[in-house]
């Protein structure tokens, strides 16, 4: 699994305990089939629960907890997911100057 998708996953979850792989799968703009396959994965490894809730009347409804060793995870997906970005962000960076450099600018 992608780092990217596993903090995006993390982060969804920490953020809205109640989120539906539905809308999971329409915040990492992939399948309800992927984001399914990446959310059983973390639970597989112990990073997510998945409880269901006890009064909804659908009961296919989780609510999702990060553990604490998800808790652990997503602050280390965090921090690698800031570095690459950054680096990107300096790369495009670098990249507009040069173009900068070509036109006259």
């Amino acid at each position: 699994m992608q780092e990217s998708i596993k903090y995006k996953i993390l982060k969804n979850i920490a953020d809205n305990p109640k989120i539906t792989q539905r809308q999971l799968a329409r915040e990492l703009d992939v399948s309800l089939g992927k984001a399914n396959y990446c959310l059983r994965a973390l639970i597989a490894k112990g990073l997510v629960k998945a409880e269901n809730f006890r009064q909804s009347p659908h009961k296919i409804q989780y609510l999702y907890k990060l553990t604490p060793g998800g808790l652990e995870e997503k602050a280390r997906v965090t921090s690698s997911f800031l570095k690459q970005k950054l680096r990107e962000y300096e790369e495009i960076k670098a990249e507009i100057e040069e173009l900068r450099k070509e036109s006259g600018q």
